[in-house]
């Protein structure tokens, strides 16, 4: 089933998320290696594809798990969580229907 999980940053979160990017983005390429990943992205502070010094209020990730409960654990292992970019993350079963 897939899965939703949406983060919300703390404030002033960019040098963090710089830091942990690469730890970051390595988990979703394997997921996406594996087939499982539908889509991933952050949410730019901004009306703006690059904010800059603006960065980013969260990000969105739409899974493929076995279960509610193997998502929440995905989730809780995020290297963002450690880094101390992710101020709230909440992991909801996803039902796609377009496209």
């Amino acid at each position: 089933m897939l899965y939703a999980v949406i983060s919300q940053d703390v404030e002033n979160s960019l040098p963090m998320r710089q830091q942990a990017r690469p730890a970051h983005v390595a988990r979703l390429e394997q997921l996406r290696s594996e087939g499982r990943l539908e889509m991933a992205g952050p949410c730019p502070a901004i009306d703006s594809n690059d904010p800059g010094e603006a960065g980013f209020t969260g990000s969105l990730v739409v899974a493929e798990f076995d279960s509610l409960e193997a998502a929440q654990n995905w989730a809780d292992n995020d290297p963002y969580i450690e880094a101390g970019v992710y101020k709230a993350v909440v992991v909801k079963p996803f039902k796609k229907v377009l496209p």
